[in-house]
């Protein structure tokens, strides 16, 4: 226990400090959910917990309206989800989710960012083997539970590892994670049991990490944020080990 947690703390989700972008990312998840499982967050789980995560991120409401509306707008775009695999330099290998109305550009620009810098973009499956698919909750602590008669509660749920977490602000949350196919039971037992879930996402947590040079780390960099800077990419995935200025 323990990797996923410190790799994710490490990680820092860069990409949530950019606030536009973020609210791009929910909107068109929520957007793709509404399309799936219906408008009405009552009956659509998947959507009532991206609505969490609007919340968590503070996205206007009004915002988060206006992609439920757009999942039934005919001459809206129609969004698929799509993952795109390679390698960087150095051997790092690089997981992209996207969500697009034109996969043909989405590919062209992916390909071209691997192209520049040193890299390849692989075919789909090509690194399931590097990173395992998880299940992310962060939900608010209970009075009267303890965390590890939670932890042995939910095991049955699909949960493999929990962890003591903050906010921003410094509140105290519980980090759970749990396989990926395990969202809906774990979202399910989280609900029934009255928890507070801040937020849930889905993450590629890399199995070994990978050590680079400075200089390296540089270079890699500068691709991760070309890709994450794309309009179409939703995540970017990777197992590069941090450097000690990033810890």
């Amino acid at each position: 226990m323990g990797r996923a947690f410190e790799y994710r703390k490490a990680r820092k989700l860069k990409r949530w400090g950019n606030m536009s972008r973020t609210f791009t990312r929910i909107g068109k998840e929520i957007t793709i959910a509404a399309k799936a499982g219906g408008p009405d967050p009552s009956t659509n789980p998947r959507l009532r917990a991206l609505m969490q995560n609007a919340k968590a991120a503070n996205m206007p409401k009004d915002t988060v309206e206006r992609a439920i509306k757009k999942a039934t707008d005919k001459d809206a775009g129609d969004y698929k989800e799509i993952t795109y695999e390679g390698y960087g330099p150095f051997g790092i290998a690089i997981f992209v989710e996207a969500a697009t109305d034109n996969n043909t550009r989405t590919v062209a620009n992916v390909r071209s960012y691997f192209t520049k810098f040193g890299g390849s973009l692989g075919t789909q499956g090509s690194l399931t083997f590097l990173f395992e698919h998880k299940s992310v909750f962060k939900i608010k602590p209970k009075d009267g539970v303890e965390l590890e008669d939670l932890e042995l509660e939910l095991i049955d749920y699909g949960v493999d590892e929990l962890e003591n977490d903050e906010d921003e602000e410094g509140n105290p949350l519980i980090t759970l994670y749990g396989g990926f196919e395990d969202y809906p039971a774990i979202q399910k037992y989280l609900e029934e049991n009255g928890f507070e879930i801040v937020s849930s996402e889905f993450e590629r947590i890399p199995n070994d990490l990978k050590e680079v040079t400075p200089e390296q780390r540089e270079t890699l960099n500068k691709l991760l944020e070309k890709l994450e800077d794309d309009e179409d990419v939703q995540n970017v995935f990777h197992n590069m080990a941090e450097g000690d200025d990033e810890e």
